[in-house]
């Protein structure tokens, strides 16, 4: 029997440094979900065009607005985990509901988890998620929301993407279950001890 070793990832934060991997990896991935360029979850939501989210995007990171943990296999950047303080991240999916049960807001919130195209069910949103955790802990920690969608007794979702993340992924790293915001998706938290 051959088995297939599991890739070894490292990550990096998204910065001026790290700015050339990260849009190139969007590029490769065609601007991603027709050019959201990773700017739906921040206060200004989406421009009216690809072009104009990237810029949004870059003007973020140049005045340190932003939070992501990028991660590598080699050279090459794969994923991505976004994540922030409430004021970076913002714009939330099914906000009304979301509001409705509201009893505390957290401190952290993680947007969004992206993988390549090529890279996908090899570990990379695993990677970006502790990544993630591990730059909150080293940031002072707090209470952690995510907003993953059920996979549990849904039908395989052909061709879907999560773009918020798998409810089970988010389980595994000890976050649980707050509250119900839509059919498939999940008010789920974790605290982070500094």
């Amino acid at each position: 029997m051959t088995t297939t070793p599991t890739p070894s990832y490292s990550t990096r934060l998204l910065d001026t440094d790290t700015w050339p991997d990260f849009a190139a990896l969007v590029e490769a991935n065609n601007g991603v979900w027709g050019g959201c360029w990773c700017i739906g979850f921040h206060p200004d939501g989406f421009g009216p065009s690809p072009e104009a989210n990237r810029d949004a995007k870059h003007a973020h990171v140049l005045r340190g607005t932003v939070h992501q943990v990028l991660v590598y296999d080699g050279d090459a950047c794969v994923g991505w985990c976004q994540f922030g303080p409430l004021a970076e991240v913002s714009r939330i999916k099914n906000l009304k509901a979301y509001e409705k049960e509201l009893d505390d807001l957290p401190d952290w919130r993680i947007g969004c988890l992206f993988t390549g195209s090529k890279h996908r069910g090899h570990g990379v949103a695993r990677a970006a998620v502790t990544g993630a955790l591990a730059a909150i802990k080293e940031a002072g920690g707090g209470l952690v929301e995510a907003y993953p969608e059920q996979v549990e007794g849904r039908k395989p979702q052909r061709g879907a993407y999560f773009h918020t993340g798998p409810e089970d992924l988010f389980t595994d790293l000890g976050f649980e279950r707050d509250r119900q915001i839509a059919t498939w998706r999940w008010v789920m938290r974790r605290r982070v001890e500094p």
